[in-house]
């Protein structure tokens, strides 16, 4: 579910060059405050991965909503 989840988020994944230093800014649209910035476009991508799955797991253990991407949700339920 949660690989689902991620796999789906960084197929969404946007990515530019930026203009001052030459470096890699990806972020997920889907999920604002989600983005990261590195070197090159791999270390851009496992840096976005990272931040994803950070804040997945903040978002699972504080119980706060998580955005559905292309089919694939997490929902939260409390346990008995």
């Amino acid at each position: 579910m949660l690989t689902a989840y991620i796999r789906a988020a960084m197929h969404q994944a946007c990515y530019e060059i930026l203009e001052d230093d030459g470096s890699f800014y990806g972020s997920i649209p889907a999920i604002p405050g989600v983005w990261a910035n590195a070197q090159t476009l791999e270390a851009c991508r496992e840096e976005l991965e990272n931040v994803l799955e950070g804040w997945l797991l903040l978002s699972i253990a504080d119980h706060s909503p998580i955005p559905e991407i292309d089919g694939n949700r997490i929902e939260i339920r409390q346990v008995a």
